[in-house]
């Protein structure tokens, strides 16, 4: 009788009316759940400039300061804005779409792979072995060898973080470490790159064996009329907002001097008022430009995709451990679709990089 009175319930709810003018409340909205109890996992998203871009003067020991205050919060992981060896390995099986996007943003693994013997899955495979069974204190030998399993999987950043953690003695060929690969991972350490003079030294020094590549163009698509693309974008991009964000990032250049003058620069990159200069001056602007063909929807929607699978890869980082720190060094223009997007998971706390970079 109880499940009979169970099915009419059941049958009469399914049928009730969705009517066009319900509260705004009665949305569900996954970022206002969030765990009631036990540890969240707090998602710091540091918006940085691109090393490379910045003028040759800048040294990289200027960094000293923001990589101290970024150790601080002490991250159990770190993700950076770089395509992982298994995304590149699936790029490179699909070069009638993506022969730009890998020749633009993998690693060429060839040596590492004629070192190893190894292709990009099969070293990535063992990486994840020796690192499941890994020692408190490995040896060098050992470091070497998962430096050159991470070299031959596509793992440039995380090859790096292994370098790091050897004296600077034993950072030599050997254990799967040919003389070009050790010559590759000796020109990192003066490389002008986020993702190596942040992310794999904040990893060292924190005692961690790798960093997360987060990054995915997996939504990038051949454009039919390159030219007629790259006019229609550009003269989105030629308004005020645009004007005023060039501006404020070239008065950045008289700070780059001092670890505090970075720092200060920092802190104005993850300021709402980049965000809101992001959007207006480049994605906004792009989303209403007038092109018959809606080049600027097509440049929108790659740029959407790729930020909610960039926060779909850093919250798979999570699942391991609930109730971690991660850290997520990325572009700046990234960060505010990051943290909005990631705020909606049930477990995730979004923290200020404010409280931070003071």
């Amino acid at each position: 009788m109880h499940r009979v009175l169970a099915s009419f319930f059941l049958a009469a709810v399914i049928h009730v009316p969705v009517h066009a003018d319900a509260p705004p409340e009665a949305r569900f909205d996954p970022g206002a759940l969030k765990l009631q109890k036990g540890p969240s996992n707090d998602v710091l998203v540091l918006g940085s400039p691109h090393l490379s871009q910045l003028p040759k003067s800048f040294d990289l020991s200027q960094l000293s300061l923001l990589n101290e205050r970024l150790a601080g919060w002490r991250p159990d992981a770190i993700a950076i804005e770089a395509l992982s060896g298994l995304q590149c390995a699936f790029l490179r099986a699909y070069p009638q779409r993506y022969d730009d996007t890998v020749k633009t943003y993998c690693y060429d693994t060839s040596v590492a792979r004629a070192a190893t013997g190894l292709d990009v899955i099969a070293a990535t495979a063992q990486a994840e072995r020796l690192l499941a069974a890994w020692p408190a204190a490995p040896s060098a030998a050992q470091r070497r060898t998962l430096a050159s399993l991470f070299l031959a999987g596509g793992e440039r950043a995380s090859a790096l973080v292994q370098w790091l953690r050897l004296p600077v003695e034993e950072r030599r060929a050997g254990d799967g470490i040919s003389e070009p690969l050790a010559a590759d991972l000796n020109s990192l350490l003066g490389q002008r790159n986020e993702s190596y003079q942040i992310a794999a030294v904040l990893a060292a020094k924190g005692g961690h064996e790798r960093v997360h590549g987060m990054d995915d163009h997996t939504s990038d698509m051949p454009v039919g009329d390159v030219k007629a693309y790259a006019k229609a974008i550009r003269a989105a991009w030629g308004n005020p907002f645009s004007a005023e964000r060039k501006r404020i990032h070239a008065g950045f250049e008289g700070q780059f001097n001092t670890p505090a003058g970075v720092l200060a620069m920092y802190r104005a990159y993850n300021g709402r008022v980049e965000a809101d200069l992001a959007f207006r001056g480049d994605f906004g602007a792009a989303l209403e430009e007038p092109s018959p063909q809606r080049y600027g929807r097509n440049y929108v929607a790659s740029w959407e995709v790729r930020n909610l699978r960039m926060a779909s890869n850093i919250r798979e980082i999570m699942m391991a451990r609930p109730g971690m720190r991660t850290l997520v060094i990325v572009g700046a223009s990234h960060k505010g679709y990051l943290e909005a997007y990631l705020n909606q998971m049930h477990d995730v706390r979004i923290v200020s990089a404010d409280d931070i970079l003071r």
